[in-house]
């Protein structure tokens, strides 16, 4: 059985904000960057809509991979490999006035492992190899780009907004022994905790807010619907 390897760092209890500096920020600079348009739709009679304003947000590299790891006993799928990732933009909710309370703390937030494509990931073969390097680099499994398989279409996360797609893939690792995943170095890699979950758990996880992160439910399912398995009904 695979370990569960302790947290890079576990010590982390809050994200400290040193300067914000949005005032004086470009918008197009940083690793997300902003354009703001104005915009009018153009119509098949010839006329105009009026101007309007657009915000779209883009990063340096357009679209990300999710893999959802998992291990089976007995053929069975049983189980997911998930991360525990320190997350700035959701711990930062904290400051708002959401319009249900909501008095989870997301310092970290569970979900699985995922990445972004870089210049070089082309096609689904690029896809499948930066699925397999971020599977080793966030989790500690080797596994070849041949082993990972696309979980259907990419999708947008919030098409209104950010251009970002994220392709969904899924890689067994059942029997093999994982080792200490070397990761990226980052300050936000610190806490960075992996467990196992048993999918059916995860799932309802999932549902119940507990995991709030939409690319693993989506990948759940769409696992599931693969292999032609049913989820298992939450009960509440």
């Amino acid at each position: 059985m695979s370990p569960t390897f302790p947290p890079i760092s576990s010590d982390v209890t809050a994200i400290e904000v040193i300067e914000d500096f949005s005032a004086s920020a470009r918008c197009d600079e940083g690793f997300l960057q902003l354009r703001r348009l104005r915009c009018q739709n153009l119509r098949a009679d010839g006329t105009h809509s009026k101007v309007y304003r657009v915000d779209v947000v883009d990063r340096p590299r357009l679209d990300a991979v999710a893999v959802l790891i998992y291990r089976q006993r007995a053929g069975e799928l049983r189980e997911v490999l998930t991360r525990m990732n320190l997350r700035p933009a959701a711990y930062f909710r904290r400051e708002k006035s959401p319009a249900v309370p909501d008095p989870a703390p997301y310092l970290r937030v569970e979900e699985i492992v995922a990445g972004l494509l870089e210049p070089e990931d082309r096609g689904e073969e690029g896809v499948r190899r930066r699925a397999a390097a971020e599977v080793w680099e966030e989790a500690g499994f080797r596994v070849s780009p041949e082993e990972v398989r696309l979980l259907g279409a990419p999708f947008f996360v919030a098409p209104g907004i950010l251009s970002e797609k994220v392709f969904l893939a899924a890689v067994d690792v059942s029997g093999r022994e994982g080792e200490a995943p070397p990761g990226d170095g980052s300050p936000l890699e610190e806490g960075g905790e992996l467990r196992w979950r048993p999918l059916e758990q995860l799932l309802r996880a999932c549902r119940d807010g507990e995991v709030p992160d939409a690319k693993t439910e989506l990948a759940l399912t769409r696992l599931l619907a693969g292999e032609g398995a049913q989820p298992t009904p939450v009960v509440r």
